[in-house]
């Protein structure tokens, strides 16, 4: 099931893109055991609701004893990588840093994401994605002309500079692994990430063809054709277009005059014709906009809430979104024509699956009794 089905990993448990690092990797069919702490609960909600703990098994390990970091060990010893979100030096402090996992497991993977990296001067300070996605430069274009930056929730750091990242850098340690025999650090920072991605923008930006101006460029909601809209109803719409032919559609399908609204491209004028359009898309209703402009090539969506996105025909004939024990949720993503990835479990709680999920890694039921005895699990 999934196209990473046979590889296991260990997941010391944490919150925000370890976990989704670990959600992406287990969706692919990856066993991902979560070494989750004992006495633990799940971070700002119920179990059920914790959906990036999907598709795995936690157990529930004290690791400040030296039996329970003996436990984790021993998992590490069959694992292809592990992955871990503290500080640095917290993973050395247990006993669980690089040096003692790559000795019981020398072709092991041992993928480390953080805000601002294992070295350097922030290194060891704490911070969260929106100090990330400021350092990085992300944060400063994202707004309008003339008003504070705006968080793009967390997406940005946290998950796409983040937990992607660290999926991708512990695939590609994998796949080095299995050339070499040897393992290695993955140092996944989400400032390094999050810089990646911008690396359009930047480029941009040297050629002379971006402002540091927030809302001042074609992509940050200055220009009239690539921006949001409100419908008639409160709600609203996107248009994306961008290409000439697409504006030219956009502007036939608006009924605004052709010739006066060209030069696309005469930024002096984007703000009135911003204006003129803002007065249109006022005079119908979403759903009529979607009637005359979805599937078009026009780039055109509605803009819809998390609720509204589930239903939209589309994502219901792709199946981007499915119901697992009752709770509604994204599918795995990206999707393979062969081997296709599942949801294979909904998320446990803590410690749910310590006695089983132990005895399937190579626990014996007198080493699980053992170290119940011992208070360890």
């Amino acid at each position: 099931m999934g196209p990473l089905a046979g590889m296991k990993i260990v997941e010391i448990g944490s919150i925000g893109p370890g976990p989704f690092c670990a959600q992406m990797l287990a969706d692919m069919g990856a066993d991902v055991l979560r070494i989750d702490r004992k006495n633990g609960q799940t971070f700002l909600m119920p179990a059920r609701f914790s959906l990036m703990h999907r598709s795995r098994r936690s157990i529930a390990v004290d690791l400040k004893c030296p039996e329970g970091v003996k436990v984790a060990l021993k998992l590490v010893g069959q694992a292809d990588a592990l992955i871990e979100g503290f500080r640095p030096g917290v993973m050395e402090r247990m006993g669980l840093g690089p040096k003692e996992c790559m000795e019981v497991n020398p072709q092991l993977v041992y993928g480390r994401v953080t805000g601002w990296g294992q070295q350097g001067p922030l290194a060891h300070a704490a911070g969260h994605d929106i100090n990330f996605i400021a350092l990085a430069g992300a944060l400063h274009a994202i707004g309008r002309k003339g008003e504070k930056p705006v968080p793009p929730l967390n997406l940005v750091g946290d998950f796409g500079g983040g937990g992607m990242l660290l999926a991708f850098g512990v695939m590609c340690g994998v796949y080095e692994a299995r050339q070499s025999g040897l393992g290695q650090v993955v140092d996944a920072a989400m400032v390094d990430g999050v810089a990646a991605m911008m690396s359009s923008i930047y480029g941009l930006n040297a050629a002379g063809g971006w402002s540091t101006e927030r809302g001042t460029n074609f992509l940050d909601g200055a220009s009239h054709f690539y921006n949001t809209y409100e419908t008639a109803d409160g709600k609203w719409i996107t248009v994306g277009a961008f290409e000439a032919e697409f504006y030219s559609l956009l502007i036939n399908l608006t009924g605004v005059d052709v010739e006066e609204f060209r030069p696309q491209m005469d930024s002096d004028r984007w703000s009135e014709w911003e204006q003129i359009l803002t007065k249109v898309f006022l005079q119908k209703t979403r759903d009529e906009w979607c009637t005359l402009m979805e599937g078009t090539d026009v780039c055109f969506a509605p803009v819809l809430n998390i609720e509204e996105a589930t239903e939209h025909p589309h994502n219901v004939y792709r199946g981007t979104f499915v119901e697992v024990d009752g709770v509604i949720q994204p599918a795995p993503a990206p999707r393979f024509s062969r081997t296709k990835p599942e949801i294979q479990s909904p998320p446990p709680e803590v410690g749910q699956h310590t006695e089983s999920a132990l005895g399937d890694w190579g626990f014996s039921s007198d080493d699980v009794a053992h170290l119940k005895q011992m208070n360890v699990i």
